[in-house]
């Protein structure tokens, strides 16, 4: 009778699981590889940061970053990687962007995405010197011009819109430039300090307009005219809002990963789960019997739970993905291994089954719990802390250490206390205690 009580839970797992493999093995819902894995293109730029005030290159290069980020997400590109990255110490200090597009293995169709996004600068025309000159051809005179700190970094939005702002479709259309906070107090400052004076608008360096300041303007925005069709205005303010570069780049390489490559990765990573996981289920039903069996069904089902939530979050499988998967297959392993000796130490103080299942969990549960919050941590830092390929890892180490925790403590001991063994009996005794020969005495009460 008392097995019967866990048997509307057993039936809720069993339906989790084969709910769980139905929707991970469904064709509709692919895993999402990582470029090692599915191949495509790694990219790497020069960052110019020279012109930067000294302190500024970091938030510089967070910016950039994430203009890189929304450009390629634009063209619809499964999970990106763009990171930046500084030389080191024998290196020049300079600072790179590198961009890993998945999927992709066209170089030049990877150099497109990323486009050549302008570079928008405002600059003073420095006194005595006049801009009207170059804006027929846009070759402004460097030496002309003072720079105002004021570029695409501090750019929040951009709009076409016809003269100044009116819906007239007579007028020249124009394009209207909003800024973020810190941009709005900066062009408020520049407009106050340089009334009467000239404002170079720059894109890649090409001097689109260079209108009079007339007034302080603080209300965070300025309109950008020059010789435009309603389509080029468009287009500049779709390229804007894709993201105005706030340091200029230059690409130095570019590697293309195969797709032969990655499925090569890939089996090799599957078969090694494979061997691992029958091999751990060999020694766990070998050396622990009963308790082995149910500790490889709660690993079985563990892992269909991980493969739909691969699939569910969705989590990018790389190499080092799928390392961090087998390693959390074996680190449960280890709570089954702890709760089955617990069980065992139980029954050989002559406890019944039920009472020695539970006195088992309960004395392996301090244990387990420590040592999954540890590799928890563990795993919060290396995400924090690492670059793509170790955030792949940590990413998925983490994720197997919680759900771990449930088929561990939970699965395993619902359906331990749902068999109902009777520990005294011989049967009862050889299935619940490791070892291979049953000692002396089992089966018996003490």
């Amino acid at each position: 009778m008392f097995a019967l009580r866990y048997s509307a839970v057993l039936i809720l797992i069993t339906a989790a699981l084969i709910g769980s493999f139905v929707y991970f093995a469904h064709g509709r819902f692919a895993f999402k590889l990582g470029l090692d894995l599915s191949g495509g293109t790694h990219l790497v730029y020069d960052a110019d940061t020279t012109k930067l005030p000294s302190g500024g290159e970091g938030d510089a290069m967070n910016a950039l970053q994430q203009v890189i980020e929304r450009r390629v997400n634009a063209f619809g590109v499964g999970e990106p990687v763009v990171q930046t990255q500084k030389g080191g110490a024998l290196g020049n200090g300079a600072y790179r962007l590198i961009v890993e597009l998945p999927g992709v293995t066209d170089v030049n169709q990877a150099v497109a995405m990323i486009g050549q996004t302008p570079t928008l600068e405002f600059k003073l025309v420095k006194q005595g010197m006049e801009a009207s000159t170059t804006l027929a051809t846009g070759e402004a005179n460097p030496l002309a011009f003072e720079d105002t700190g004021l570029t695409g970094k501090y750019l929040a939005s951009a709009a076409l819109q016809f003269g100044n702002g009116s819906n007239s479709m007579a007028s020249s259309p124009t394009v209207l430039v909003n800024f973020n906070d810190d941009g709005s107090k900066l062009f408020s400052d520049i407009t106050k300090a340089h009334v009467g004076r000239e404002l170079g608008i720059f894109l890649d360096g090409k001097l689109l307009s260079a209108p009079v300041i007339q007034e302080e303007i603080d209300n965070g925005s300025a309109v950008i005219s020059g010789n435009f069709t309603a389509q080029s205005a468009k287009d500049l303010a779709t390229n804007l809002n894709l993201g105005a570069l706030p340091v200029p780049i230059t690409l130095t390489s570019t590697e293309s990963i195969g797709a032969t490559l990655g499925d090569e990765a890939a089996r090799a990573g599957v078969m090694a789960g494979i061997i691992g996981f029958v091999v751990l289920a060999a020694f766990m039903i070998l050396w622990y019997r009963l308790p082995g069996v149910v500790a490889v069904v709660s690993l079985a089902i563990y892992v269909v739970l991980m493969l739909a939530l691969f699939k569910l979050i969705p989590v990018v499988l790389t190499a080092a993905g799928i390392a961090g998967f087998i390693l959390s297959v074996g680190l449960a392993v280890d709570a089954n291994v702890l709760i089955a000796e617990r069980m065992k130490e139980e029954l050989n103080e002559g406890k019944q089954a039920t009472t020695a299942i539970r006195e088992g969990f309960s004395r392996a549960w301090s244990a387990i719990r420590d040592s999954n919050i540890a590799h928890i941590i563990a795993a919060v830092i290396l995400f924090w802390f690492g670059t793509s390929l170790i955030k792949g890892f940590a990413l998925v180490f983490g994720l197997g250490v919680v759900v771990s925790l449930l088929s561990a403590i939970t699965i395993s001991r619902t359906f331990l206390l749902a068999l109902g063994m009777n520990a005294n009996s011989r049967a009862g005794a050889f299935l619940l205690r490791s070892g291979f020969p049953i000692e002396r005495g089992q089966g018996l009460k003490k």
